[in-house]
């Protein structure tokens, strides 16, 4: 016990001289530390003075030239703005502070520091600049400076001995706790200061991102308005204030609605306001731009082009809305609609006024060289003859002048036809050569063509667009030359991967063409002299209406010229090489007449109706006339003809509605041939007389030789007569066939029969089955067929076809579903008379 004693009692004395020699040694070290805080502190207030003066005199001494003397100058500046924050911040000068002199003397260095930093803060050219200023207003704060220097070390003089009496004893017990209180808060200080940059820089960032965002919204050229979800305006740019009309400060806090929106859509507006605040469901929001109209303050409504954002933000979703007066670009858009129909209406008038003026020409025509056509059978001097032969030349050049016309108007309009045939060029250039050789004679010039390359006179083109080229181009050649040479040289060239081409060069020795003329060669109504007193004729159409057939050939003309030496025009175009006929089969078989056939003749012009009622009996048949198209429907309800020839344009009923009548009625000539007689010329109205039911067209002025070619093929022998029936014939036109067996030879025709035979097949297959055509569908099947028919000359298959067209157009289902069940028995009557090889010699008569 006694042991326990002693070492209690010695634990204690070492424990309370432990924490005797602790407490003094902590008093001690508080005082000495108090004593260090107190001068660091004055040293502090010291030393602002001193680096300012630092500050000072470097400015004054600043060498501009020297990037390290004014670098030296921000880091001075640099360590007196720090000194000053650090007396503006520290705790240690919070009692300082409350004083007058000091707290004055602080904030006009702080204003001065404020005043300064961008000074400081600018590149060097900017600093530079602002020296003046920065020494003067360093000038003028240095007495502040002073100030603050010395009432700080007057405080802490006065203040230090009080503070080391107070709190000396609370100090010595909580030196630990006071010494980790000091470190953290320092560090405390240190992440605030941290924390207080970062939030400088972020703040910045922010309002220079709002300015940016106030630039481009203010000077953008399409309105920007801001709007919360009650449809309030937050913001109004500077576009939407010349747009609706409306200021800024009229704008915000208006709703949206109420202000742009037209009354005709306000109530949908508001609508879609509460759909998306209840629903959220946003029907234009984030859609891209949509065409609306829009309300100024003016009340006008305009055209807009809107589209819509919508963003979230601390105060709930806001939408921004971008929109752009588009009412120039919708006036721009109508009056372009409107040019566009004035152009259409201008070019549909143009063709209406050339489909008139053919027709008024032709008409006239027709009964001039009609006659001229029947008084040259008549007795006549020789004299009288020439004259005759004279007036039909001009007639026909007349009608030449008129195709040409016409054949532009047709191309112009996309509506040029090519009609491809088999075709021999050697014997087209030697028609050609021959036909000219005589003016060629006449101007003293030469006119000769050869092959360059390996002959290939066999080809399918269109030799009618073909002959109307080399005509024009090669009749200038010869017009252009006096005592001259016209050289035409032909060759086929072959391109890899590409269709071989012909090519056709025309050179000539004659007045050349300058560049200036060779640039407007091809131009209508440009000719080579358009001087009064020239010598050559033409109307200028000739190159341009060349131009176009070698284009809608799929080919190029060219040309080159030297004024005084002559000209040579190239011309290129894709041809289809093809095997020569058989020179058996090339002999034409004679076409047989139809004699006494009853003819039906409607024509309103009377000379017209004399000249082919003339031709008509002449040729041995029966004539009725009609002079409108009403008297011919009541004829032909009651009387059986054997052809129709019906004019187009006449009074009361035109020739057109008379055809639909008689197709329609049940008279006894509802399936009798009708052919056209016509002055219009234009392919979309020739179309339009056969979808009327016509069979063909003659274009006026009528021709002998045409008019008899289509009596021949349509016209059947009236019932009783005694003209032999050919039951092939009425089935197959066999004459077509045999011509075209002429014409293509009998591998060509073969193959095309083949594929005829195949197509009506699956024809027949498809109409057999009506439920899976709609009447449209089997109405245009049937269109189609009854062409491929007609082309391979299976009259009755064609009948058959247009009767199921004709049905399925009238929607009446149960007569084409009765013309269908038909086709199976008339194709069995048809299929085996379409033969490629000949069924008659034409020699002899007998079966081959």
């Amino acid at each position: 016990m006694r042991l326990r004693l002693v070492l209690s009692v010695l634990l204690g004395a070492i424990g309370i001289a432990a924490i005797v020699y602790l407490s003094i040694y902590v008093a001690r070290d508080l005082r000495l530390l108090n004593s260090a805080s107190s001068d660091n502190v004055q040293w502090t207030l010291s030393q602002a003075e001193v680096e300012f003066v630092e500050f000072q005199l470097h400015l004054a001494t600043l060498d501009v030239n020297s990037p390290t003397d004014i670098k030296q100058l921000r880091r001075d500046y640099d360590i007196f703005f720090s000194r000053i924050r650090t007396l503006k911040q520290s705790s240690l000068y919070a009692g300082l502070r409350a004083q007058v002199e000091y707290s004055s003397s602080l904030s006009a260095v702080e204003s001065f520091l404020d005043q300064t930093v961008d000074m400081i803060d600018a590149d060097d050219v900017g600093l530079i600049a602002a020296l003046p200023a920065l020494r003067e207003q360093a000038t003028d704060i240095r007495i502040s400076v002073r100030r603050l220097s010395n009432s700080g070390l007057n405080f802490f003089a006065r203040d230090s001995d009080l503070r080391r009496k107070r709190i000396a004893v609370t100090l010595s017990q909580m030196a630990f706790g006071v010494t980790a209180l000091l470190v953290a808060l320092l560090l405390l200080s240190v992440f605030l200061g941290v924390l207080n940059r970062q939030n400088i820089r972020r703040r910045s960032e922010v309002i220079e991102a709002s300015s940016r965002m106030k630039v481009v919204t203010g000077t953008a050229l399409d309105a920007v308005i801001v709007a919360n979800a009650e449809g309030n305006i937050l913001d109004f740019n500077t576009a939407a204030e010349q747009i609706f009309g409306y200021t800024v400060q009229e704008a915000l806090g208006q709703e949206l609605g109420a202000m742009i929106v037209p009354d005709q859509y306000r109530h949908a507006h508001e609508t879609g306001m509460q759909r998306m605040r209840d629903k959220g469901e946003k029907r234009v929001v984030g859609k891209g731009r949509v065409k609306l109209e829009a309300k100024r303050k003016s009340g006008d409504v305009f055209p807009v082009e809107l589209a819509v954002q919508s963003a979230t933000t601390s105060e709930g979703e806001i939408y921004i809305a971008f929109l752009r007066d588009i009412s120039t670009q919708v006036e721009a858009e109508r009056e372009l609609v409107m040019a566009r129909d004035r152009a259409m209406a201008g070019e549909k008038a143009k063709t209406d006024f050339l489909a008139t003026m053919s027709h008024e020409i032709r008409t006239p025509l027709n009964g001039l060289l009609g006659n001229l056509t029947l008084l040259a059978e008549t007795k006549l001097s020789t004299k009288q003859a020439r004259y005759i032969k004279n007036m039909d030349t001009s007639g026909k050049l007349l009608m030449s002048h008129i195709s040409d016309v016409l054949d532009i108007t047709k191309y112009d309009a996309g509506k040029l036809r090519l009609r491809p045939v088999a075709m021999d060029i050697s014997l087209l250039l030697q028609d050609i050569v021959d036909n000219q050789s005589g003016a060629a004679s006449a101007n003293g010039t030469t006119l000769e063509w050869s092959w360059i390359t390996t002959p290939v006179n066999w080809i399918c083109a269109d030799r009618d667009r073909i002959q109307h080229i080399l005509m024009n181009v090669i009749g200038n050649a010869v017009k252009f030359t006096r005592d001259g040479r016209i050289v035409i040289q032909v060759e086929m060239e072959e391109h890899k991967g590409q269709a071989p081409a012909l090519q056709i060069t025309v050179s000539d020795t004659g007045i050349g063409m300058t560049e200036e003329l060779q640039e407007q060669i091809f131009d209508d109504f440009m000719t080579g002299d358009s001087s009064y007193d020239r010598d050559v004729g033409g109307t200028g159409l000739g190159l341009g209406i060349a131009q176009r057939f070698v284009k809608a050939l799929g080919g190029s003309i060219d040309v080159s010229s030297t004024v005084g030496q002559g000209s040579t025009f190239s011309i290129c175009f894709p041809i289809e090489p093809i095997n020569a006929p058989d020179p058996q089969i090339a002999l034409r078989k004679p076409a047989a007449q139809a004699k006494h056939s009853a003819i039906l003749l409607v024509e309103d012009n009377e000379i017209n109706r004399v000249v082919a009622r003339e031709m008509l009996i002449a040729a041995g048949h029966y004539v009725t006339e009609a002079h409108n198209g009403s008297v011919a429907v009541d004829i032909a309800q009651v009387t059986r003809f054997d052809l129709i020839l019906m004019d187009i344009s006449m009074p009361v009923l035109d020739g057109r509605g008379a055809t639909r009548a008689i197709r329609a009625g049940k008279g006894v000539n509802a399936k009798t041939p009708i052919v056209a007689l016509t002055a219009n010329a234009m392919a979309d109205e020739q179309e339009a007389f056969l979808s009327d039911g016509m069979n063909d067209i003659l274009t006026k002025p009528l021709v002998r030789n045409d008019l008899l070619t289509v009596i021949t093929q349509y016209a059947q022998p009236q019932a009783g007569a005694e003209k032999p029936v050919d039951t092939a014939s009425a089935t197959v036109a066999t004459q077509y066939l045999d011509d075209l067996r002429d014409t293509l030879g009998v591998d060509r025709l073969k193959t095309l029969l083949e594929r005829y035979a195949q197509e009506i097949d699956q024809g027949i297959v498809a109409l057999s089955d009506p439920a899976q055509n709609t009447l449209p569908e089997i109405s245009a099947l049937a269109h189609r067929l009854a062409g491929s028919s007609a082309s391979m000359g299976a009259m009755e298959m064609r009948a058959a076809f247009l009767a199921i067209e004709a049905s399925a157009k009238i929607e009446d289902k149960a007569r084409t579903d009765r013309c269908i069940a038909e086709l199976p028995d008339v194709w069995a009557r048809t299929r085996p008379l379409l033969q490629a090889e000949r069924r008659v010699s034409p020699r002899d008569g007998i079966d081959n």
